[in-house]
């Protein structure tokens, strides 16, 4: 019978990733809902920051997006991309967009052990979450929780990708895929990735 991925965490499993997380490097709070997640998001951005949004549903889902956007609080990175000519700075955005100071997403599974794994399309929020921003924070959903990295490709295959499939051709016509993987297994600068588990359906 296939897992479900939909299905939240326990919170004995909730602990143990807490636990392995922070055993390699990453610092972690459990949210109950995704407002107590925004509100500590919040905290811990400094006002005035550089701070990039990654594309992601649940940030979308529990306001942060709009947050950083347009609240004028923030040194808005997506804001000054999307006033930028691609075809004339494409470079200087590739550049802006892969070392934002704070980048804030979301990732599609975390183990047991302590591991963490993002899909992507194009690779357009990698580059930034495995080294060029000074400061990450993820928000994730205890539904992409799961046992071991065998399982979470089954859920970035079985469940993540047809849902995130569905949602781009929404978005811009065309269809997803997963042409790039990040597996973060351990972080090595002290405080940099924070993670905030969140006792919600967020996100896919």
């Amino acid at each position: 019978m296939a897992k479900d991925f939909s299905q939240l965490a326990t919170d004995e499993s909730i602990n143990k990733v807490r636990d392995a997380l922070m055993q390699n490097g990453v610092e972690v709070f459990v949210s109950e809902n995704g407002a107590e997640a925004k509100e500590k998001v919040l905290q811990i951005i400094p006002e005035g920051a550089e701070t990039m949004n990654m594309t992601s549903v649940t940030l979308e889902s529990i306001g942060i997006a709009k947050e950083i956007n347009e609240s004028g609080k923030y040194n808005s990175v997506r804001n000054k991309l999307m006033s930028m000519n691609r075809e004339t700075q494409g470079i200087e955005m590739q550049k802006l967009g892969a070392a934002p100071e704070w980048a804030i997403g979301s990732v599609h599974a975390v183990t047991e052990d302590g591991k963490v794994m993002i899909a992507s399309t194009t690779g357009s929020q990698l580059p930034a979450y495995a080294y060029g921003s000074a400061h990450v924070i993820w928000v994730v959903g205890s539904q992409k929780i799961v046992k071991n990295s065998d399982e979470g490709m089954e859920r970035i295959k079985e469940y993540v990708f047809p849902l995130e499939n569905e949602r781009a051709e929404k978005a811009y016509g065309r269809g997803s895929s997963i042409n790039k993987l990040l597996i973060l297994n351990k972080e090595g600068a002290t405080g940099r990735i924070t993670i905030i588990i969140v006792k919600e359906k967020l996100g896919f």
